[in-house]
C-alpha cells in the first residue's frame, strides 16, 4: 500500500458519507416533486381587459344565481369574500391591482345575487334544488353561474360501492348509463333555468377540473386506484361541452385552465407544467380550490360573462394558446 492510497477506515467513510449525500439529496426530490404543494402568492389566472368594465352592462334589475356543488359554495376559500361568486360581485379588500374596480357590481348597478350551491351536492340533487326555485319577475335579466357533476364522479372514493351521482372506482361500461342520464339531466336542468327568468338569463356552466393533472393516478395520494377515471371524466366533461351547444349556455374552461395547477405542479417534466405559475390551486381536501384556485376561478368566469354583455368585448382566445 503506496502513502497516496486512502487507508480502509477513510475509504469506508467515504462511501459512507457519499450513501448519505445521496440519500438526502433523494428525500429532497422526492419531497419537492412528489410531496410539497407551494401554493404561491400574488394573483392567479389570465388577465382580465379593463376596458370591459369601463360602462355599465345591464341598466335593469338583474340577479347573479349560484348554482351547483361546494366550488360554487365557496368551500376551501379562507375568507368567505374569496369564493369566485362572492369575488365575481365585489372586489375583496385586499384584491390585487389589475384587478380593482373590475367586478359585476361596477357594470350592474342594480345587482342582486342568490346562492344556491350546497357542499357535498351532486347533480341529481341540482335537478331537485332548480325545480323548488321560485322564478324570477320577468323585469329581471339573471346571470347564472353553475358548477356540476364533480361529485358524481368523485364520491364516496371508493369507500362505498359505485352508483350513479357516487360512481368512483366505477367501470367504464358500469358508468355509460350514468354518463348518459347525467347528460340528460343536466339539459333538463338548463331549460329549467331559463324558464325560472322569463326576462331572460345567460348561463355560465363550468366543466370538471382534475387534480391529478391528466395523470390519474389516485394512489399518489394515498386514494383507492380507480383504473377508468380518466375516460369516465373526460365523458362526463363531453357531456357538459355538448350542453354548453345550446342557447344561452355559455362553457367556463375550468378543466383547462387548472391542468398544471394540480398534485403534480412542481414535475416540470409533466404536459401540463405551468412554468409561468407551477403552483398548486387545490384545497387540502382535493376535491375545492384554494384561495388562488378561486381568484382563477373568477377570472375566467369574468371573462365568459363580459364576453356576453360588455359592449367592449374581449379578446378571443383570452386563454393563453400556449397554456393549451
Amino acid at each position: 500500500m503506496t502513502s497516496a492510497e486512502p487507508k480502509p477506515r477513510t475509504r469506508r467513510f467515504l462511501r459512507l458519507g457519499i450513501i448519505g449525500l445521496t440519500l438526502i439529496a433523494a428525500a429532497f426530490v422526492y419531497r419537492h416533486f412528489w410531496l410539497a404543494k407551494p401554493v404561491g402568492t400574488g394573483p392567479a389566472g389570465p388577465g382580465v381587459p379593463r376596458a370591459a368594465f369601463a360602462e355599465t352592462w345591464i341598466s335593469r334589475p338583474a340577479v347573479l344565481l349560484g348554482i351547483g356543488d361546494s366550488v360554487t359554495a365557496g368551500l376551501g376559500s379562507s375568507r368567505k369574500e374569496l369564493s369566485y361568486f362572492n369575488r365575481l360581485v365585489h372586489n375583496p379588500v385586499d384584491e390585487s391591482d389589475d384587478l380593482k374596480g373590475i367586478c359585476l357590481s361596477a357594470v350592474i348597478p342594480d345587482l342582486e345575487t342568490k346562492n344556491i350551491a350546497v357542499s357535498g351536492s351532486n347533480s341529481i340533487q341540482h335537478l331537485a334544488a332548480i325545480e323548488g326555485l321560485e322564478a324570477f319577475p320577468d323585469s329581471v335579466t339573471g346571470i347564472v353561474v353553475m358548477t356540476t357533476g364533480g361529485n358524481d364522479l368523485i364520491h364516496w372514493y371508493g369507500q362505498t360501492p359505485p352508483r350513479e351521482g357516487a360512481m368512483y372506482g366505477a367501470t367504464l361500461a358500469q358508468a355509460e348509463p350514468w354518463i348518459r342520464n347525467f347528460e340528460q339531466r343536466l339539459t333538463k336542468m338548463l331549460d329549467l333555468v331559463q324558464q325560472k327568468f322569463p326576462g331572460g338569463c345567460e348561463i355560465f356552466l363550468g366543466d370538471i377540473y382534475d387534480p391529478s393533472d391528466g395523470v390519474g393516478d389516485a394512489p399518489s395520494v394515498f386514494l383507492p386506484a380507480w383504473q377508468d377515471a380518466m375516460a369516465i371524466h373526460s365523458a362526463y366533461n363531453a357531456a357538459i361541452h355538448r350542453c354548453a351547444e345550446r342557447g344561452h349556455v355559455h362553457l367556463v374552461p375550468v378543466h383547462e385552465t387548472f391542468l398544471g395547477h394540480g398534485i403534480h405542479c412542481t414535475q416540470f417534466w409533466r404536459k401540463h407544467y405551468r412554468a409561468d405559475d407551477p403552483h398548486y390551486w387545490f384545497y387540502t381536501n382535493l376535491e375545492d380550490p384554494n384561495d388562488r384556485g378561486y381568484d382563477a376561478l373568477r377570472r375566467i368566469f369574468l371573462l365568459k360573462i363580459a364576453e356576453t354583455f360588455s359592449a367592449k368585448g374581449v379578446p378571443a382566445p383570452w386563454i393563453n394558446p400556449a397554456r393549451r
